[in-house]
């Protein structure tokens, strides 16, 4: 098994390959310009997962750093699915000083409600205060 390295900072991620992946492989983001997904990857935290200097898995967090995050892109390439590193980099992220006093962090995923639930992610509480809206394909526009 190949070993990985966990890295922050969006200065550190790769963002080609961020965005192929995003571009062409997820179910939420598919046909994202370049443009936009580097400029979310400057404006939040962002954490990956390396193997040598090739990046294999990737997440970002859109926060304020005291009250609040939001989830965002999280990814690990389908070769490299299986081998504990999502839950690498949940740890290192929820380990980080300013997400222990966070009132909220929030996400929405398809698929992965296990893995994130083994983190103390749950359903909300109280879904009548929540609102959103909601514009899927607004990263086409």
């Amino acid at each position: 098994m190949n070993t990985f390295m966990i890295r922050t900072g969006s200065e550190q991620m790769d963002v080609p390959v961020i965005h192929h992946f995003l571009s062409t492989a997820s179910y939420w983001a598919g046909g994202i310009r370049f443009e936009m997904v580097e400029h979310s990857i400057k404006h939040s935290f962002c954490i990956g997962a390396f193997i040598g200097d090739r990046q294999v898995a990737f997440g970002r967090v859109i926060t304020d750093y005291a009250t609040f995050g939001w989830l965002a892109d999280f990814f690990v390439l389908p070769p490299h699915r299986g081998k504990g590193i999502a839950k690498a980099m949940l740890s290192v992220l929820l380990e980080q000083p300013w997400t222990k006093h966070m009132r909220r962090l929030m996400l929405n995923t398809k698929d992965a409600h296990e893995l994130y639930r083994q983190y103390g992610f749950e359903e909300p509480a109280n879904t009548t205060t929540l609102m959103e809206r909601h514009r899927p394909q607004a990263h086409l526009e």
